[in-house]
């Protein structure tokens, strides 16, 4: 049966940190100055009451992963690092001219890219070049990704003092036939190195990222990878299923051929072992692709309802701005999406002329506001509802129709005025979601944007 509905709902579809997704972004209704002036609206709605989100893009590594998809830098060169941090303190000034108030920071998250290519010294003069001009909520929550082959005690250390109590290690798979393939080679002895020194120094938080469906993958390397991660017990877990997109991110992802990747029905039984080893330690699904302990912040927002989506994936509170610095950033007012340019010459040439170096974008109107509150709900809480008319839009009905196949197959619940989804739908959220994505609805693409759903 469910190699049957795998067969069925396997198709490519987004992942929805945002809605619109990227692809369906209007730069017709687009401009920095509408961009500016939704997030200036939205930082002094929610700034005082609720804080904002700061991701900051550090996209230097010092070798290729074949199977990243995330804008980066190949360098050995770290005199890099200097003027790129100048860079991004430069963007967070332009920045605060949008603040009535001074800036309260939530949420502060290092990505990359690699963070901890970055010395420990110049990681500290770039937060405290972040905190010299905001304050800090009562519950902020900082944290950073870190490289298990590079971070040292002095990055985790620093980066504490700082504030920082959340860190996720970027593990894959421990297979070394897989870490070959994909140019990722980092023993267990390291990440039991830096997890082990993260809890010593006090850290609340520790992540592990694992993906599925990676090139030479089997099922018994999900298990070993799953047991070995059972020695350690991250608090949370990253378990998602690797996006083949070469297409979109050129050649970073061509270090192996198709025919090397594990089939749909595969990869579908290499996340339900997962799942069920998972399950036995102790972990608990969160959303989508998501896994945590019941101690840790994010299975606690998930009871109560607070957990939230946007482009840095599942938090454990919600903001309504989220400002990204660096480059290929994303940044979310709510009421519209920027992304920042992609090169880092570029990027410097912009704020050189005094310019938030974004290059598109979309403000939302009010249909976008409504269905982006639905898929919101489908994705952090598996369920919506129209029951508030404010919620309600004309297209609902060619919406529910085209959900009808799904809860005949048993994914999903559909009541008068709300819908759920059921435990066996929750792996094809996803396209649920799709079914409410009313631009994805109107013009399907003529080429392949999204990676498969499964």
């Amino acid at each position: 049966m469910l190699k049957a509905l795998i067969n069925k709902y396997n198709i490519a579809g987004p992942r929805y940190t945002s809605y619109p997704t990227v692809p369906y972004w209007n730069a017709n209704t687009f401009s920095l100055k509408k961009w500016q002036a939704t997030m200036a609206k939205s930082l002094n709605e929610s700034n005082l009451s609720e804080g904002v989100s700061l991701y900051i893009h550090l996209p230097f590594c010092e070798s290729l992963c074949t199977f990243c998809g995330c804008n980066k830098r190949i360098t050995k060169q770290h005199s890099v690092e200097h003027p790129y941090i100048n860079a991004v303190l430069k963007e967070w000034r332009l920045y605060l001219k949008l603040f009535n108030e001074k800036p309260v920071i939530k949420e502060l998250h290092l990505g990359g890219g690699t963070p901890t290519f970055f010395s420990a010294e110049n990681l500290e003069l770039l937060i405290k070049g972040i905190l010299n001009d905001a304050v800090l909520a009562d519950n902020y929550e900082f944290s950073f990704e870190g490289h298990p082959n590079n971070t040292t005690p002095k990055h985790l250390q620093t980066l504490f003092n700082l504030g920082f109590r959340r860190v996720s290690f970027g593990v894959q798979d421990y297979n070394e036939t897989v870490q070959k393939a994909i140019h990722r080679i980092q023993p267990f002895e390291n990440v039991k190195r830096v997890t082990e020194a993260a809890r010593n120094i006090g850290y609340t938080s520790v992540g592990h990222d694992i993906i599925f469906g990676l090139p030479f993958q089997t099922l018994q390397h999900v298990k070993e990878t799953i047991l070995k991660t059972k020695e350690l017990l991250p608090d949370r877990l990253a378990f998602y299923s690797y996006a083949h997109v070469p297409w979109v991110k050129g050649n970073g992802q061509r270090g192996f051929s198709d025919e090397n990747l594990p089939s749909a029905a595969l990869k579908r039984s290499q996340y339900e072992l997962g799942k069920e080893l998972l399950a036995q330690v102790g972990y608990h699904e969160i959303g989508m692709d998501h896994f945590a302990l019941t101690t840790d912040s994010l299975y606690t927002s998930m009871q109560s309802g607070n957990l939230h989506r946007n482009f840095m994936g599942y938090t454990a509170s919600k903001t309504q701005a989220m400002i990204g610095l660096g480059v290929s950033s994303i940044s979310d007012s709510w009421y519209g999406f920027s992304q920042n340019v992609k090169g880092i010459e570029t990027y410097y040439q912009l704020l050189e002329k005094d310019v938030i170096p974004v290059y598109r974008g979309h403000i939302l109107n009010e249909e976008d506001l409504v269905i982006r509150k639905h898929i919101l709900n489908l994705m952090c809480r598996f369920k919506t509802s129209w029951s508030k008319k404010n919620l309600y839009f004309n297209e609902l009905p060619e919406t529910l129709i085209r959900l009808k196949e799904m809860e005949t197959d048993g994914l999903i619940n559909i009541n008068s005025k709300s819908i759920e989804v059921t435990k066996k739908g929750q792996p094809f959220v996803r396209n649920v979601c799709m079914a409410f994505d009313l631009l994805l609805q109107r013009k399907q693409p003529n080429t392949q944007l999204f990676s498969m759903t499964v």
